[in-house]
């Protein structure tokens, strides 16, 4: 639903829902509490979400992001990510002795059950999603004999299966939605018994900021999506704005990459913000547009989101004394494994 009023000259669209999924605060929540309750530093394996402002913030209280699990130095406490990781890392986490808080948002966590569980009973498994992005190795890791990665529609043609009567879609979270259904609907012409996984894997928080952008599309000139280029979900909202109608959509981190040359001939801009994106961003944003007399601003509501979740278990021990607890059994100065 759009909820606009009437306006004149230059005016802005302000998409609603936009920035932070319940998934993604959770995640930046449980890295500041972590910080809290153990002290700096805590380490963090890739970033906790693809977000350049929030991951510098948090380096600022005491974060060290590293790429691998071997620069976590023993006894030390390391967060995985929200993008999840393949069980492997948890592996790597327990010879390295390094306690571990596992920030991986819930609903990436269901696309990992649901590859171990079609694994389990022998399905070939065609994950949608893009090459090299964390989540995809995240959930790849589960179950790497039986999964297959088919990265767009132009992939479909090379993909192979053991038994076309057991073959099951999944895929990653944060995908265009009618790209994913272009490549689901080209999979199902070559594999017509292809099953569909139990529930929608494409996140709400994807698909209603989607939703929204679609909406203002039809009538922006200009769309501006704040986020970074590292984030799927964000370059996604630059397509689908494209898609819907605009006629130019650019993502920037910060109001300062704006190029006022965008503006040229443009009377109506559309704005949003991925769903690892804070507030304070899109509020630069709509300031910098108001300098340059964009300063009637509506909202283009798509949805209501009220979803929430836990923050992880972990964060009700302590940690510090079991990763301490870790190394004195590797040295022989405490209590055994067994």
């Amino acid at each position: 639903m759009v909820s606009m009023t009437a306006s004149s000259g230059r005016r802005v669209l302000l998409a609603a829902p936009r920035g932070y999924c319940a998934g993604v605060d959770r995640a930046v929540i449980a890295v500041e509490k972590a910080l809290e309750q153990y002290g700096a530093p805590i380490y963090v394996r890739h970033e906790i979400v693809h977000n350049k402002y929030v991951v510098q913030t948090l380096e600022r209280k005491g974060a060290i992001f590293v790429e691998r699990t071997a620069e976590v130095p023993e006894g030390a406490i390391v967060m995985f990510s929200a993008h999840g990781v393949a069980p492997v890392v948890h592996e790597e986490a327990a010879r390295g002795k390094l306690a571990t808080i596992d920030a991986t948002c819930p609903l990436v966590t269901k696309v990992h059950k649901e590859a171990v569980r079609f694994a389990n009973e022998d399905f070939d498994i065609l994950l949608i999603g893009h090459e090299g992005h964390e989540e995809v190795i995240g959930t790849s890791g589960e179950a790497p004999e039986h999964i297959t990665l088919v990265d767009g529609p132009g992939d479909v043609a090379k993909v192979e299966v053991r038994d076309p009567s057991k073959v099951v879609w999944l895929s990653q979270t944060t995908l265009s939605v009618d790209e994913t259904m272009e490549t689901v609907d080209a999979l199902k012409e070559k594999f017509p018994q292809l099953i569909s996984p139990p529930s929608d894997d494409i996140c709400y928080a994807t698909q209603n900021r989607q939703l929204a952008v679609k909406q203002m599309g039809e009538e922006a000139d200009l769309v501006i999506v704040v986020g970074s280029r590292n984030s799927s979900n964000s370059v996604r909202l630059v397509e689908v704005a494209k898609l819907a109608g605009a006629r130019d959509a650019y993502l920037v981190d910060f109001a300062d990459e704006i190029d006022e040359a965008w503006l040229e001939s443009v009377s109506t801009v559309g704005v949003t913000s991925g769903a690892s994106v804070p507030e304070i961003l899109v509020e630069q944003v709509l300031e910098w547009l108001s300098q340059r007399g964009f300063e009637d601003v509506e909202i283009v509501k798509a949805a209501e989101e009220s979803i929430t979740f836990s923050l992880p278990k972990e964060l009700r021990r302590d940690l510090r004394a079991e990763a301490a607890a870790l190394v004195e059994q590797r040295t022989g100065n405490g209590p055994s494994a067994e």
